[in-house]
C-alpha cells in the first residue's frame, strides 16, 4: 500500500486550489445555450451552458443578480462572465457567474450597464425623486408610435375603464436613430401642455429595438418632467433605463393604462357604497341628536318656571287633600269623643233624672235638701220636677233605719 493516503476533502481542496491559482479561470467569458434554468426561492439561479459538444454547470448567486437586466429562458444564447471553481461538497467544478448578457448584444448591453450605473450613482433612480401617480386623472398624455399594438392597447383599456378620460397622443418615433429626440420632444410638449399623467413606451422587442429608451437624453427628459411619468416599454422581461427613471414602471402598455386610468365602474360603485354609508351615518347622527334634543327638552322643561309652578300647585293640592283628610280624621275622632262625653253627661243630667220620675228639693234659701235634719216642721220647701216646681211645707219628718243621716241643721247653720 502507498504511504500517502488523502481524504476526499483534501483531494477536492487541492483541485479547487489549482482552479484558484489559474488566472484564466478566475475571469473567463463563456458562451453557450441556457439549459435547465431554475430560479431558486433563495434568489440564486442554477443553470447549465451547453453547446454541440458538452455542458458546464453554472450558478449565479442572489447578490450578483442586480446586473441581470433580463429573465433567462431555456435555449437562450448568452455570454457569461465568471470564474470556474470546484464545489468541494460534490467534488465537481462549475462556473460562478458574475454577469450575463445575451449573445450578439454584448456591446449594447455593456453600454446599457455602464449608463445605468452612472445614472444610478447620480441619484436619478432614487425613490425620493419619484412623483405619486394621480388616482383620478382627467387627461392622460401618451408618447408612443401612432400605429401599433401599444396605442391600441392603451385606448382599449382606457375606454373600458373610464370613457370620460381624455387621451392626448404625441406621435413619436420609438425605433431608429431619430427615436430618442422624438421621444424627448413628446415628453416636453405634453409636460408643457399640462396633462395629469404621462405614459411613455412602446411594445416589446430586441435590445436594439428598445435602445431609444436606454438613451441618456430620454432618461433626463423623464427625470426633469414635472408631470408624473409611467414607463411602459416592452414586456415584463425587458427593463430599460427609462423604466428606472420613470415615477412608475408598468410591464406593458396595457398595464400602464390600468395604472393611469381609474376604473369608472369601480369608482361609481365605491361612490354608491360611500353614499349609502354616509346616509346611514347621517341617519344615526340625526337619531342621536334627536335623542339629545329630547333629553335637553326634558331638562329645560324641568327647570322652567311654568313646570316649577305646576309642580308647586300639584304639591299644594296634595297638601290640601292631606290636610282635609287629617282634619276629617281629627273631627271624626273629636265627634266620637264628644258623643261619648255627651252620653256620659246625659247619664248624669238632672233633667234626665227628673224625666225618670225623680225630683229635686231645695230649701227656701235654695240650698239642696239632703237630710231630714235640715228641715223643721212648717218650713217651706221648693220641689223641682220635669215640667216645673212645687212649693210645699214640712208637716213632719221620719228617719229610715240603715240610711246614713244627712248633715244637721246646726252644722248647716254653723257653716
Amino acid at each position: 500500500m502507498a504511504k500517502n493516503v488523502y481524504s476526499v476533502r483534501q483531494v477536492n481542496a487541492y483541485i479547487k486550489n489549482m482552479f484558484v491559482q489559474d488566472f484564466m479561470l478566475n475571469r473567463i467569458y463563456v458562451k453557450g445555450e441556457i439549459s435547465n434554468c431554475k430560479y431558486h426561492t433563495s434568489g440564486h439561479i442554477y443553470f447549465s451552458l451547453k453547446d454541440e459538444s458538452g455542458a458546464i454547470a453554472c450558478v449565479m448567486f442572489a447578490g450578483d443578480r442586480r446586473g441581470l437586466g433580463f429573465r433567462m429562458r431555456e435555449g437562450q444564447k448568452v455570454i457569461v462572465l465568471g470564474s470556474v471553481s470546484v464545489y468541494e461538497r460534490d467534488g465537481r467544478y462549475q462556473l460562478y457567474a458574475k454577469e450575463i448578457v445575451p449573445d450578439g448584444e454584448g456591446v449594447l448591453y455593456q453600454r446599457y450597464v455602464q449608463l445605468k450605473r452612472e445614472l444610478e450613482e447620480m441619484g436619478m433612480f432614487s425613490p425620493e425623486y419619484k412623483q405619486p401617480i394621480p388616482v383620478y386623472s382627467r387627461t392622460v398624455g401618451i408618447v408612443t408610435a401612432p400605429t401599433g399594438a401599444a396605442i391600441r392597447d392603451i385606448m382599449n383599456v382606457a375606454r373600458r375603464r373610464n370613457p370620460y378620460v381624455q387621451l392626448i397622443l404625441y406621435p413619436a418615433l420609438v425605433q431608429g436613430e431619430q427615436a430618442a429626440p422624438s421621444i424627448v420632444k413628446g415628453i416636453q410638449v405634453l409636460d408643457a401642455y399640462g396633462v395629469d399623467v404621462m405614459i411613455v413606451g412602446r411594445g416589446g422587442g430586441s435590445i436594439e429595438d428598445l435602445w431609444a429608451f436606454n438613451e441618456e437624453t430620454v432618461a433626463r427628459a423623464i427625470f426633469e418632467c414635472r408631470t408624473p411619468v409611467i414607463s411602459a416599454v416592452g414586456h415584463e422581461t425587458d427593463t430599460t433605463i427609462a423604466d428606472y427613471t420613470a415615477d412608475l414602471r408598468a410591464p406593458t402598455p396595457s398595464a400602464a393604462a390600468e395604472l393611469a386610468v381609474a376604473d369608472y365602474r369601480q369608482l361609481r360603485g365605491g361612490m354608491e357604497l360611500f353614499a349609502g354609508q354616509l346616509a346611514d351615518r347621517l341617519e344615526q347622527k340625526i337619531r342621536l341628536y334627536r335623542q339629545r334634543l329630547e333629553q335637553k327638552k326634558l331638562r329645560l322643561m324641568h327647570v322652567s318656571p311654568e313646570y316649577q309652578l305646576n309642580q308647586k300647585k300639584q304639591y299644594l293640592s296634595e297638601l290640601t287633600d292631606r290636610f282635609a283628610q287629617e282634619m276629617e280624621k281629627k273631627l271624626t275622632g273629636r265627634r266620637h269623643r264628644l258623643q261619648l262625653c255627651a252620653g256620659r253627661l246625659d247619664g248624669l243630667s238632672p233633667l234626665k233624672k227628673l224625666q225618670q220620675g225623680y225630683s229635686y228639693t231645695e230649701l227656701s234659701d235654695h240650698r239642696p235638701l239632703r237630710s231630714i235634719a235640715q228641715v223643721r216642721q212648717g218650713e217651706r220647701l221648693l220641689i223641682h220636677v220635669t215640667d216645673g216646681k212645687i212649693e210645699a211645707q214640712v208637716q213632719g219628718t221620719e228617719a229610715v233605719q240603715g240610711r246614713v243621716p244627712g248633715p244637721s241643721v246646726c252644722a248647716d247653720t254653723k257653716s
